[in-house]
């Protein structure tokens, strides 16, 4: 009942946004072309909500994977290209209540409404050329942790990415550039938190080609991975057994010892798309205790909506999730939902220090706008 409301509610929205932007895109071209009719201006811009419908639901559709494939794409772009429409059609709309309400004369003429039509389709097109661009783009960020009391491993090179997403348009062809990126910093540790696939595993277009590619992230001490929301479902055991052969060690409520200097947690997602075929999040100390206090301890969990529940025994939790809202505004929403969306944050001196990335990918709309895609250097020391 609850998801038939969800579904309802979404397209209720979809379709007043689409007849929203579809009136004042006529009212712009009619001043143009007074023989268009509005009811064309409508069936265009349907054709492209629909688009955005048909390739979110590819997955349920009885149709070849080159078909869903193609309805990926163009579902993905048209969902930007709608979005940013919207956008600066109401932004338009606001700043137009300045001039009708003082009158001004150029607010009456007959061309100003085609001008608005035609700044709000440049608008668009401007921004979502550069978030598609943008996205392409791997920005390198890095931060110092410092650890009283703890075995200073700042000699280590922890490397951490997150919300890879692989499957989702784009970004198999961004893979080998990512391993590239990574080797370049030449990680001891490389930390996956979450997020690795796309939901789906079928969703990625050549598995072998992919493997290979992640086969050659060099790290001292391995490549460790924990489950993200997406990495679920279906084709949770195809996930799995596709990182054990890129030799990524998954850690689902889990840790490792690495090497007498660092414990690494994996924690399992709270509320993953689908299921872990039965394994499920269990509380920290059910699985997990320190043996030496002296080490540092390292918690990869993928959501950082759970940092509250870590307490001292944690001393870093590396994140991901959030993408930092990918497009903006969705960032100022994200920065009010979390206690830390984005960055470097400690509650206090008693509290574990986090790091939250806005990921190495994207999810849906291949586009970054006032976000980037990044790759993450850690250093964990005591001086």
């Amino acid at each position: 009942m609850t998801f038939a409301l969800f579904i309802i509610f979404t397209l209720s929205a979809l379709a007043g946004a689409n007849y929203y932007i579809a009136r004042r895109f006529y009212q712009g071209i009619v001043c143009f072309f007074p023989s268009v009719k509005f009811w064309s201006v409508l069936l265009f811009f349907c054709a492209i909500t629909l688009m955005v419908i048909l390739g979110f639901a590819r997955s349920m559709l009885p149709l070849g994977g080159g078909v869903k494939y193609v309805l990926s794409i163009i579902g993905n772009y048209c969902m930007g290209i709608l979005l940013y429409l919207l956008l600066f059609t109401l932004l338009a709309d606001l700043i137009l209540i300045v001039p009708k309400l003082l009158k001004l004369s150029f607010a009456s003429h007959r061309f100003f409404k085609g001008f608005v039509a035609i700044g709000i389709a440049a608008a668009t097109l401007a921004t979502c050329i550069y978030g598609f661009v943008n996205a392409r783009q791997i920005d390198h960020v890095a931060y110092i942790v410092k650890l009283e009391g703890k075995k200073d491993v700042s000699y280590l090179n922890i490397v951490m990415i997150s919300d890879l997403h692989l499957g989702a348009i784009g970004s198999e062809s961004k893979l080998e550039n990512i391993v590239s990126e990574i080797n370049s910093l030449n990680p001891d540790v490389v930390c996956i938190a979450g997020d690795f696939f796309d939901s789906d595993f079928e969703a990625i277009r050549d598995p072998d080609a992919a493997q290979k590619t992640l086969q050659k992230i060099n790290s001292t001490f391995g490549v460790y991975a924990c489950l993200g929301n997406h990495d679920a479902g279906k084709s949770h055991a195809q996930m799995t057994n596709f990182l054990n052969k890129c030799n990524i060690k998954l850690l689902n409520e889990d840790y490792v010892v690495i090497y007498d200097r660092l414990v690494l947690v994996g924690r399992l997602d709270a509320s993953p798309i689908g299921n872990y075929d039965g394994s499920s999040r269990k509380e920290l100390s059910d699985f997990f205790a320190v043996n030496d206090a002296t080490l540092p301890v390292v918690v990869m969990d993928h959501n950082p909506a759970h940092i509250d529940e870590y307490d001292s025994v944690t001393d870093l939790i590396l994140c991901g999730h959030t993408h930092q809202g990918q497009l903006f505004p969705a960032n100022i929403i994200t920065n009010i939902i979390y206690t830390v969306d984005y960055g470097y944050y400690q509650k206090d001196e008693n509290s574990p220090h986090v790091i939250v990335s806005s990921g190495v990918g994207y999810w849906g709309m291949p586009m970054r706008v006032g976000t980037d895609c990044e790759i993450v250097s850690v250093t964990i020391t005591n001086k």
